[in-house]
């Protein structure tokens, strides 16, 4: 496999009228193409601040941070935030075209692809609906294939399931972990919720509290064949993670 993203010693902090807080603290670690990518960390450590660095929102203070590309350009960044943030007077369709018609780029063969993820991940017949007529997980699927149509490189999520309640998490968190893996895109997910780092992640990144260094990375191996988000947590190895990042946390330092 490839490098897709590369962190060097990456160190950020905060100033204000009350001093400097330092949020990160060299910080290393590299992500491989087609891989998926969990951080988790006590509340307040500086996972989101990972994510605004590693998109470019913000800028390390020292250290580098290095995306590639296939095509030898600038890597495209998908962002999935706690909110799906749609937007109501646009239909679904309206919606998760929006990124392609602001770029000037919905071609015929863009447009067919996004009809095609409307199929395929269950919202056809749902797109000429507005978002306040869809359930939260059909609302965040939308979100995610408004991401993907334009076809990042890399994703980051932020949380994106926090905001549903635990049976519809479990259920959107497999369907939006299917749909990045059969899209085979490089993802990067901030939780709090160590079972879903586990069922969704190939290796899992462990933070200390602020100011936050890695504290261990944490390759994910499960005996289940066909391994989804939602199987993944009958395998006999779940109950071990679960066990090993809660005594790397400190025994519930989420």
């Amino acid at each position: 496999m490839s490098v897709m993203l590369s962190l060097q010693n990456v160190s950020f902090t905060y100033h204000s009228e009350e001093g400097e807080q330092p949020a990160l603290w060299d910080i290393s670690f590299q992500v491989e193409k087609g891989e998926f990518v969990a951080i988790i960390g006590p509340s307040g450590c500086g996972k989101s601040t990972l994510l605004s660095l590693i998109s470019g929102l913000n800028t390390p203070e020292k250290g580098n941070i290095t995306l590639y590309s296939s095509q030898n350009t600038q890597t495209n960044i998908g962002y999935m935030l706690q909110k799906d943030h749609l937007f109501e007077w646009r239909t679904i369709y309206r919606n998760v075209i929006l990124g392609p018609e602001i770029n000037k780029n919905l071609t015929k063969e863009k447009e067919a692809h996004i009809e095609q993820m409307l199929d395929t991940y269950g919202l056809a017949e749902f797109k000429y609906k507005k978002p306040s007529e869809l359930s939260g997980g059909m609302r965040q699927r939308a979100a995610l294939i408004r991401t993907l149509a334009m076809e990042p490189d890399l994703l980051l999520l932020d949380e994106p399931f926090s905001a549903l309640d635990y049976q519809t998490r479990i259920s959107v968190a497999d369907d939006i972990g299917m749909i990045i893996k059969r899209e085979r895109k490089t993802a990067i997910l901030v939780t709090h919720d160590l079972s879903e780092a586990i069922s969704l992640a190939d290796r899992v990144i462990v933070l200390t509290k602020r100011p936050a260094v890695v504290k261990t990375i944490i390759p994910i191996e499960l005996s289940i064949e066909n391994r989804t988000p939602f199987t993944s947590r009958n395998a006999p190895e779940f109950k071990d993670y679960f066990n090993l990042l809660w005594k790397e946390l400190g025994a519930g330092g989420v």
